[in-house]
């Protein structure tokens, strides 16, 4: 019931699942330009453990009406059987035409982005079809064990960065004004020495008389 409750509430709030796969680092490394642009539908992701929790998962995508595929929810399933042996299946991804990602060559993918990432990744939604080696899943594993347990820290990632950076440079701001209030300090100090140093020479000329 509060995964149930969690799902409601992250429902309202726009581009979450898409901003908590961007900034989780081994799930970005997947993310080409417009599996971004295709993962701004997705509005829900739930992660069911089978009843004997050693024999699998499952993970569903749930998506708004989008450009690239009819589907409304993705699925992908991993099993392991009495002998310890893995596997997997998932959805068939209903293309639109033209738009299946995961054929989608390296030279029409935007340049800039391929310079920005060095080279452009497989698709994130190749990993639907994958399933050669359903035992070392990583990405089924991060959703499952990183990511779906506290999305949260993902997705204010950014932000907290974004703080990290304003503290730092507040820190620095606040040590520059230490440094000048020391030396106003250490003039005062030296003003000070001045004045008793003159009102000392005042005396002794006044004894000299």
């Amino acid at each position: 019931p509060f995964f149930q409750k969690r799902s409601e509430l992250i429902a309202k709030i726009p581009n979450f699942w898409v901003t908590t796969f961007v900034n989780h680092p081994q799930v970005s490394a997947l993310l080409g330009e417009e599996d971004e642009e295709a993962l701004h539908y997705l509005t829900r992701v739930e992660v069911t453990e089978f009843e004997d929790i050693k024999s699998g998962y499952r993970i569903d995508f749930y998506f708004d009406e989008n450009l690239y595929f009819e589907n409304k929810v993705l699925s992908k399933e991993f099993h392991l059987n009495e002998s310890g042996d893995a596997s997997s299946k998932s959805t068939e991804i209903k293309w639109k035409s033209g738009k299946d990602l995961t054929k989608r060559s390296s030279q029409t993918q935007n340049k800039a982005s391929r310079k920005r990432r060095h080279e452009e990744p497989e698709s994130f939604f190749t990993w639907f079809t994958d399933h050669s080696d359903a035992g070392a899943d990583e990405l089924g594993e991060d959703i499952k064990d990183d990511i779906w347990p506290n999305p949260l820290q993902y997705y204010l990632a950014s932000d907290m960065d974004d703080e990290e950076g304003e503290e730092e440079d507040d820190d620095e701001e606040e040590e520059g004004l230490e440094d000048i209030d020391k030396e106003g300090d250490e003039d005062e100090g030296e003003e000070v020495e001045d004045e008793d140093e003159v009102e000392e020479g005042e005396e002794d000329e006044g004894g000299d008389d």
